[in-house]
């Protein structure tokens, strides 16, 4: 077993919303077309629970009846010999293994208080604080750049009734729901189209980005044959198959010449304060949705996938003991992941603090020793071709000081 210490940096070797397209992205990384998906997992996600960090000397004893089995047919998938995989996670592991997923545990924001409100609003805002900020580090991002007019480039799209805080202050927003309403035929939509561009023009360009997206994402049809071909003859129950079914069309979208490039996704279900157990509670059914949308993902992407990074982040962890209902209470540090053809995977990134009783923050949470913003700014500079000037500054504020973390992504 290895034991990392604190001072080590590399070891080993949903109903979702929102995609954002930054037109200048291409053309500042030259001549690839990048693409950037940030998913957030909301109900703070339990990082030991995903992530097990089995080599730890006090993991078994601080989660005992609950440690990661190493044996049988819910044995964790071996990493690096220190940590291994939760078993729900097989897409995922594949991913690892062809060097396109790379875990950063004990990750963090800046928050260090308990309400899910408040640290989402720090998670989407990019700042240090849950005060009522405008826009958040991803709007910041694209209205930071130039636009090159084409709707499904330098707008956003979200699959959702109102705009995500993360990416407000984004040129645009074009709103999607998931599939479930009969589709209108190409000739009425001509003629309500019509219609409003003699009665009402804002509302007749709305509709006309809504049906150049709807163009790009493909029909509530072709959406259906998607899902089914990658469920195969799996019995997924209705949130999986909605998860499903939201990460094809995007994944679509954004696989096209002119779909947007850069994205935000999210899905609920990872706030375990009962039942939560290993592999089989609750913990494990979040898993086997999140795996399902991620195989989703990088299947509808394509060839894109080559040039993808997809940031999984979570508002915070959860304690390190069980509560008395089987379950784990509101934490802090937790475990985030970056995947995609366009990252350096096959390894975890920890500064491991330990899970020793004097080790603990608070005397009950993962210690946070890797700051989530300091990834986030290493994939934007890297991926995307970003100012490190204008991400200190402006994207998250405050942070001049914090260094982007180098080597995340391939460049080519």
């Amino acid at each position: 077993m290895l034991h990392p210490t604190r001072r080590s940096v590399l070891i080993g070797g949903a109903a979702f919303t929102a995609w954002a397209s930054i037109p200048t992205i291409a053309r500042a990384a030259g001549s690839r077309d990048p693409r950037f998906v940030a998913l957030i997992l909301r109900g703070g996600m339990d990082g030991l629970a995903v992530v097990a960090p089995i080599g730890d000397p006090s993991y078994e004893a601080v989660r005992d009846e609950f440690s990661m089995p190493l044996e049988g047919p819910d044995a964790g998938i071996p990493l690096d010999g220190f940590f291994v995989l939760n078993p729900r996670m097989t897409r995922l592991a594949e991913l690892y293994r062809k060097g396109e997923a790379l875990f950063v545990h004990a990750a963090h924001t800046a928050y260090r208080e308990r309400s899910h409100f408040d640290a989402q609003d720090v998670l989407e805002n990019g700042t240090t604080a849950a005060a009522h900020y405008k826009d958040g580090w991803l709007g910041r991002i694209i209205q930071g750049l130039p636009a090159d007019g084409d709707v499904a480039r330098d707008g956003a799209f979200a699959a959702a009734t109102t705009t995500p805080l993360t990416l407000r202050g984004a040129p645009r927003v074009v709103t999607w729901l998931p599939p479930g309403f009969a589709e209108a035929s190409d000739d009425t939509r001509s003629r309500l189209l019509m219609m409003y561009e003699h009665t009402d023009p804002v509302l007749a360009r709305a509709m006309a980005e809504g049906l150049d997206l709807s163009r790009v994402t493909g029909s509530e049809v072709e959406t259906g044959e998607a899902v089914k071909a990658m469920l195969g003859t799996m019995e997924a129950n209705g949130f999986e198959r909605q998860v499903v079914a939201a990460a094809t069309a995007a994944g679509r979208a954004m696989s096209t010449d002119d779909g947007p490039r850069v994205g935000f996704l999210d899905m609920s279900g990872f706030d375990t304060h009962l039942r939560q157990s290993v592999t089989s509670g609750r913990i494990g059914r979040a898993l086997t949705a999140l795996d399902l949308s991620i195989g989703a993902l990088r299947d509808s992407l394509g060839d894109a996938w080559d040039n993808t990074v997809v940031a999984v982040m979570t508002e915070f962890g959860r304690t390190v003991r069980m509560n008395g209902s089987d379950g784990t209470d509101h934490g802090t540090a937790t475990v985030a992941m970056l995947l995609g053809g366009a990252v350096k995977g096959g390894r975890v990134y920890a500064d491991w603090p330990g899970l020793a009783p004097n080790a603990l923050f608070e005397g009950r949470d993962l210690a946070p020793t890797t700051d989530l913003r300091a990834v986030l700014k290493g994939v934007a500079r890297d991926h995307l071709g970003l100012d490190p000037r204008m991400l200190g500054g402006s994207v998250f504020p405050g942070t001049e000081g914090l260094r982007p973390i180098d080597g995340l992504v391939r460049r080519t």
